[in-house]
């Protein structure tokens, strides 16, 4: 006699958002967000730059009260009126900018705001022993308790924020954007790490705008689009890409890129470098860039990519080589001369390299060129806004109130800032490092439209990214760079991802 099998018994949620809902003086963030997460499980939370995300993080995190709807808890209503009570209840948070302290040491940071003290005296072997076990349960023994946060890549930061949320008896950590500030290496262990994390039962809410990582790490999908969820715990394996971009934006996305103009061998050069060189980082980079024409760099983390643009621009000084910008060679090391030239560069940290993030944005897109606005000394501020009003409207910038402070902006705004300071300045040589770091998927395709449309106007593009597929998207010419130096130079047409893999895996150029 047979007896059939007893159904799986439904796992209860450990934490469930129903109808959530959040204003700003008016305006609605959130409208009716419902998102459940299993306890062991990576629940990948996607949408565009604005679309809720980063407030249904702070609902969660207990920084911003909701106006309406439910957060339950282990099956329980709660009530999250602050990050402290977020972490007892067992939610920990780590944000994009990590919030470690530099200066102090890697047992300071995991401590930090519940030292481990007895009787007001603080127990420092105990803690560095602490240390050591959370450290080795994270895989990463071979980091000392001792060392001084400030002198840890970013992928070690991460790790000492992901302690210091253990430490805390975390049951659901999340994530947002954790993969943006690492190297392909560095995400695999990443990953590693999530994978032990959640076969100890702890749950991963994890947010990024690279799709093709979503396959490899997660378990369920939320999506948010314009504050509400547009798709709410769907499995992985039953959506494909182009259904979430969907999901996210509400068109479809074919290809992103957008079709490459031919760039005529009659047309002027605009810049030459030749045998450029920077002690300990590159050496012997040379290459032409004609007007209309987008040259990319290809390389892994390390190759040197962003040392050569601030070396042409100017922010590094060439230890050899000369940069030759329409047969004028800028005196090295000399940003005044770079940008007199007509050189704009675009740095791969806008936030804290590119933007004054307290300023409005017409400030930030005059930046480069005060002079032009001044009369007697004093500054033009309704010619300021003007100038900059035009590049919002020509950039599709959203919002597009001059007046509005650059920190409030989406990433793919903040980049649109910088573009409309080079064009406000009348640039023809652009020099873009990451361009669509931190950028959702529809806002990428804007802003890959603007490069080309730039480029279409005779603007001379170099541009940098760690996604290889991005680079030979965009370009027209590939210059594959591994270790310092180049190993070929490539129509974008005639090499794929796996080619420049393939260049530098074996380290020269066939």
């Amino acid at each position: 006699m047979s007896t059939a099998s007893a159904a799986p018994t439904p796992v209860e949620p450990l934490l469930a958002v129903r109808n959530l809902s959040k204003s700003f003086a008016g305006v609605q963030a959130l409208q009716g967000v419902n998102l459940e997460v299993l306890p062991g499980e990576v629940h990948c939370v996607l949408g565009q730059n604005g679309a809720g995300k980063s407030t249904l993080i702070k609902a969660l995190s207990g920084v911003h009260q909701p106006d309406g709807g439910e957060i339950r808890w282990q099956g329980n209503p709660v009530e999250l009126a602050s990050p402290t009570a977020a972490l007892e209840l067992g939610i920990a948070t780590m944000y994009q900018e990590l919030d470690v302290v530099d200066g102090l040491n890697i047992t300071e940071n995991i401590f930090l705001g519940h030292e481990n003290a007895r009787g007001g005296v603080l127990r420092v072997k105990d803690a560095r022993q602490k240390t050591r076990s959370l450290l080795q349960r994270l895989g990463h023994q071979e980091l000392s308790p001792g060392t001084e946060v400030g002198s840890l890549s970013a992928a070690g930061k991460q790790i000492v924020s992901l302690a210091r949320a253990l430490s805390r008896n975390a049951r659901l950590i999340i994530m947002d954007e954790p993969s943006a500030i690492l190297d392909s290496g560095e995400v695999a262990n990443l990953f590693r790490v999530i994978r032990q994390l959640t076969a100890q039962g702890i749950a991963i809410v994890y947010i990024s705008h690279r799709l093709e990582e979503i396959d490899q790490i997660g378990n369920r999908i939320t999506v948010i689009k314009d504050g509400r969820s547009t798709a709410s715990s769907l499995p992985v394996k039953s959506v494909t890409r182009s259904e979430l971009v969907r999901l996210m934006t509400g068109r479809e996305t074919t290809n992103v890129y957008p079709p490459r103009q031919p760039v005529s061998d009659e047309a002027p050069v605009l810049l030459q470098v030749q045998d450029l060189g920077l002690p300990g980082s590159f050496s012997g980079i040379s290459f032409t860039l004609r007007a209309g024409e987008i040259l990319g760099l290809a390389g892994l983390v390390g190759s040197g990519r962003s040392e050569i643009l601030e070396t042409i621009y100017g922010a590094r000084k060439a230890g050899t080589g000369s940069v030759t910008v329409q047969g004028r060679t800028l005196r090295p090391g000399s940003v005044r001369a770079a940008t007199s030239a007509g050189m704009g560069l675009s740095p791969e940290e806008r936030k804290s390299q590119g933007l004054i993030l307290e300023e409005p944005i017409y400030k930030n897109a005059t930046l480069s060129t005060f002079a032009r606005f001044a009369r007697r000394g004093l500054l033009n501020e309704r010619a300021e806004k003007q100038a900059a009003r035009e590049q919002a409207k020509a950039l599709h910038l959203t919002p597009a109130d001059p007046e509005r402070q650059a920190r409030t902006l989406s990433g793919g705004n903040q980049q649109k800032v910088l573009l409309a300071r080079w064009l406000i300045h009348g640039t023809r040589i652009l020099l873009l490092d990451e361009p669509t770091r931190g950028v959702d998927v529809g806002a990428k395709a804007e802003i890959y439209s603007l490069i080309r449309k730039l480029a279409a106007e005779g603007v001379g593009i170099v541009v940098v990214s760690s996604e290889i597929e991005e680079v030979i998207g965009l370009a027209d010419r590939v210059l594959v760079l591994d270790a310092g130096r180049t190993l070929a130079l490539r129509d974008a047409a005639d090499i794929d991802e796996h080619g420049v893999l393939d260049l530098v895996l074996k380290g020269n150029a066939p």
